[in-house]
């Protein structure tokens, strides 16, 4: 016999049985459903929640017509015709929070401060720069125009308005825009509570001495810090060693305790690999080879009412499938209708990178920026799934795309930004 029977692998060019990238996470989002708890909380306490109700203007916003500028507030009909100046009499000066309890006659103006209210009959602000005060009086001249500088009552948000729609993730400017309402509180989504284990006799916990043949656990904390950068709260249950038993145990407690369970590892074709017969005595799990690099096996499912996110168990190929992924996938879940993940741009590669056609990859890249304003990227060198410092030294994913091949120096290609993202 000269020739052996193998199975197919991520060697393979267009390697058989394999999903797409974008068939995996469209059949992930298609199963998900949204959950409905919330919560109602203080304004401060809910930056970078998701908002569960809309939220409904009360007021006007402003309240009152009033200054946009420091100035002079006057009526529109004492405006001078082109090349005429005009002459008005000072009768009064507003500041902000004081209104002013008389009215405006022609031929009178009211000096104004800023935000304060407008006085009544008075229309048109003249911004203090451009007028000629003569004592008691200004002179102005014909470059005006009526119902300048004055912002109208409800300009911003009328009254009955939806200012903020749900599923939206409030953040400092929707905190602001709520505040302005005279909003104290607000309805958010609850939390996700994020159950996450690593599984494997050689993995030690960082405060284990070193023993030969065995590595730190990295992914457990990598997933703990993404969970919790993403609003969830983790449930860590440690290491679980290649036991079906104490898996079994493991599950069990992850899916009566957490809305989303993570492991990292076991989810392969090892011969030691005991999570993969677990999983399908207890629940509805999909087991996928994913035509990508890194990141190629992944499982996903049902564990009772808990959804299971089946990580690979090298560093990269962890963060790499679940910023790409699973954060999608729990932002359907929380019912964000804002994509969490950074929108993908057009850059030019300053290296040349070596691809095969048949899966998509994620190399971790330096995005730069050169002093003519130029936008480029090249990779962090060493590119295995292995190498976590490929992630910590890079600021953005090059996404190449299933089709393509090799990537020549100074061709664009598509770039994910990790500033947001992480």
């Amino acid at each position: 016999m000269t020739k052996l029977t193998t199975q197919s692998s991520c060697d393979d060019e267009n390697e058989r049985g394999t999903l797409s990238v974008q068939h995996a996470l469209q059949t992930m989002l298609d199963s998900l459903v949204e959950k409905t708890g919330s919560q109602t909380l203080p304004i401060t306490d809910a930056v970078d929640r998701v908002l569960a109700q809309p939220i409904i203007a009360t007021i006007n916003v402003p309240s009152h017509c009033n200054a946009a500028v420091d100035g002079y507030a006057l009526m529109h009909t004492d405006l001078p015709p082109i090349g005429q100046l005009a002459e008005l009499t000072i009768v009064g000066r507003i500041v902000a929070g004081h209104p002013y309890t008389g009215g405006l006659k022609k031929g009178e103006c009211i000096q104004i401060m800023t935000g304060a209210q407008m006085p009544d009959h008075a229309d048109t602000v003249i911004m203090q720069e451009q007028v000629e005060i003569c004592s008691t009086t200004i002179r102005i001249d014909a470059r005006h125009s009526a119902g300048q500088n004055v912002r109208q009552a409800g300009e911003d948000i009328q009254l009955g308005q939806t200012v903020l729609a749900s599923g939206i993730k409030l953040t400092p400017p929707q905190i602001g825009l709520i505040a302005s309402l005279g909003i104290a509180e607000v309805s958010v989504k609850l939390p996700l509570v994020a159950a996450i284990f690593s599984t494997g006799d050689e993995v030690l916990n960082i405060a284990d001495s070193p023993k030969n043949g065995c590595i730190y656990d990295s992914n457990r904390y990598s997933l703990l810090a993404a969970l919790k950068k993403c609003g969830c709260q983790v449930l860590d249950m440690g290491i679980i060693p290649d036991d079906a038993q104490k898996l079994r145990a493991a599950f069990q407690l992850a899916a009566k305790n957490a809305d989303v369970i993570f492991t990292s590892g076991g989810v392969s074709v090892g011969a030691a690999d005991y999570t993969k017969q677990v999983l399908a005595d207890l629940g509805s799990i999909n087991f996928w080879k994913v035509a990508m690099k890194p990141g190629r096996p992944l499982a996903f499912g049902q564990i009772g009412d808990a959804v299971f996110f089946g990580l690979p168990g090298n560093p990269v190929a962890v963060m790499v499938t679940f910023y790409q992924f699973a954060l999608p996938c729990l932002a359907k879940i929380l019912g964000l209708k804002q994509p969490l993940v950074n929108p993908i741009i057009k850059v030019r590669c300053s290296s040349s990178i070596r691809k095969l056609p048949g899966r998509t990859e994620f190399q971790r890249g330096v995005l730069s920026q050169s002093h003519t304003g130029e936008w480029s990227i090249c990779t962090t060198g060493q590119q295995g799934s292995g190498i976590l410092r490929s992630m910590s030294e890079a600021n953005a994913f090059i996404i190449l795309e299933h089709e393509r091949g090799a990537v020549k120096q100074g061709e664009w290609v598509n770039v994910q930004a990790f500033a947001g993202l992480f």
